[in-house]
């Protein structure tokens, strides 16, 4: 059987030193966020555009309509920017649809990033705005071998904190060594010259630390359990875990593939905005907030002949609106509920379109354990439970107490825990996490704060998702204007999750728009 050829292997390989942004750009390590530029021309003629909902979409649709001389208005159903870009610090609040108002109760200058946590360094129209609204970055630890697996079960390993790095050097030692012997006596059929066969041999026996007899025995990258230091002082790494005990214990079980590590959007070098990414909205709002109505919750869409009514309710009563545009970057899933008098296509895609269920928990500790105990700096425990991953920070090392997001979670196990109460998730957090953490005993200051995002009132949900099929249906329908009105979101990108994807989106949008009014033939081109 051909397994391997020329073109299976021949990949690229890199890295990125890691650093603060400015420095990365001052070395040329980073680009300089280069994006195709939004200087149309001719003029909005200052016409009214709607706007319906202050998030990234919304915002960055306002602060570039504008420079085109539109006016906007910007109807936001909260009584914050940002939507799902929220960093929750002392004072933050949320309301789900069961479990009313929660308010965070953390020590002054904690915080953790409940939505967005990460810019991918690739995601090139989020660092622009970052750049252009002079927002400093630092880089986040996303991939740390340091951090644990944690199988909860049956197995000589599970139950037990085991580091990455050893099941990580382990698994590729054995699948090298695996390789290698089939390689080597012919049974696979690679189609490469002898020559070639060797060097690939050679590359493999590197790549799996194999000994000198072509075996997997441990090596130095897999961790010490002596460390070096002078003198005579060698140093001793442990024997590696036998495959049959990881496998048997669960750790070559989906929860800990590493190949969520290989995603492009999840490579380092990533970054995130210093003093937490709602930064990102509180810049674009000193830009468009005077634009913004909030607690204005949207009751009904209609479109006319020649505008858009936009009817809304306030602590005032009920109010109309009316402009010549929409734009509509309400999440689907909020957007169905709502009265409108769209085509049968639209109104479909619009009920039918899925969203993910997911939740985060920020935990507040006297005392940055993590770090001073077992030397994680950053980074992600993966779990079987209910947890599923717990984050630690990347920001304020070795300061005095620190912040841990407790669980992010997916799909049933983040319908499991969003259907808990908000005390209930915090016991779920504790009493797992000591699992991992014994130190959560003492350290731990019963300052907690959750959001499920699929039960947050005007979210009702973590980001869309679209199988290839709805892509064709559900999802084309949105990327055509509706009369006067414009869809637009993370939701309407194929960077669904991602900031990047709403800053797309909008930018995609304001092209269409504007073209339309000037009687242009221009179209956003994609980011190479």
């Amino acid at each position: 059987m051909n397994l391997f050829t020329r073109r299976h292997f021949l990949t690229q390989i890199g890295s990125f030193a890691g650093a603060t942004y400015p420095a990365m750009m001052a070395l040329g390590l980073l680009k300089s966020a280069p994006v195709h530029t939004m200087d149309w021309q001719g003029s909005g003629q200052g016409k009214k555009i709607i706007i319906l909902g202050a998030g990234l979409t919304g915002m960055a649709a306002a602060y570039e309509l504008a420079k085109l001389g539109y006016q906007c208005t910007i109807l936001e159903a909260r009584d914050r920017s940002g939507g799902r870009l929220f960093t929750a610090r002392n004072g933050a609040t949320t309301e789900e649809t069961d479990n009313g108002k929660s308010t965070a109760v953390f020590s002054e200058g904690l915080y953790f990033n409940a939505g967005p946590s990460r810019i991918p360094h690739h995601h090139q129209l989020t660092l622009h705005y970052c750049k252009e609204l002079g927002i400093p970055l630092e880089v986040y630890n996303n991939i740390n071998e340091a951090s644990y697996y944690f199988s909860e079960g049956k197995g000589k390993l599970a139950n037990q904190k085991i580091r990455k790095r050893e099941i990580h050097n382990d698994m590729r030692g054995y699948m090298s060594e695996l390789l290698f012997k089939a390689i080597d006596s012919k049974q696979l059929d690679t189609t490469l010259s002898k020559e070639d066969a060797e060097k690939f041999l050679e590359y493999i026996r590197a790549e799996g630390g194999l000994n000198i007899d072509n075996l997997y025995k441990g090596t130095a990258r897999r961790g010490y359990s002596e460390l070096p230091g002078s003198g005579t002082k060698t140093g001793n790494y442990a024997a590696p875990h036998p495959l049959a005990d990881m496998i048997g214990s669960g750790l070559a079980n989906p929860e800990f593939f590493n190949v969520a590590e290989y995603a492009i959007e999840l490579q380092m070098t990533m970054l995130q905005a210093v003093g937490g990414n709602d930064r990102i909205a509180t810049e674009l709002g000193k830009k468009v907030g005077r634009n913004i109505r909030y607690r204005t919750e949207v009751t009904s869409i209609k479109n006319g002949s020649e505008g858009v009514t936009i009817t809304y309710t306030d602590n005032a009563g009920q109010h109309q609106l009316q402009g010549d545009y929409c734009i509509c970057t309400i999440p689907l899933t909020v957007l169905s509920d709502i009265d409108h008098n769209f085509s049968s296509p639209v109104s479909r895609a619009i009920d039918k379109t899925a969203y993910i269920q997911c939740g985060k928990i920020g935990m507040q500790f006297r005392r940055r354990f993590w770090e001073e105990d077992e030397m994680i700096y950053g980074g992600i425990t993966h779990t079987n439970n209910l947890l599923y991953q717990i984050f630690y920070p990347s920001n304020d090392y070795l300061g005095k107490k620190g912040m841990l997001i407790g669980y992010y979670n997916f799909n049933d196990r983040a319908k499991q825990v969003g259907d808990m109460s908000y005390a209930e998730r915090e016991k779920l957090a504790y009493e797992k996490g000591m699992l991992v953490h014994p130190q959560y005993e003492k350290e731990y200051e019963q300052k907690a704060f959750s959001v499920s995002w699929h039960k947050t009132k005007f979210s009702m949900g973590g980001w869309a998702i679209y199988s290839d099929e709805e892509r064709k249906s559900l999802y084309s329908h949105l990327l055509q204007p509706e009369k006067q009105v414009y869809f637009a979101g993370e939701h309407l990108s194929y960077l669904n999750g991602w900031m990047a994807g709403a800053f797309e989106s909008a930018r995609s949008v304001v092209t269409a728009l504007h073209a339309r009014v000037s009687d242009q033939r221009i179209a956003y081109p994609k980011v190479s």
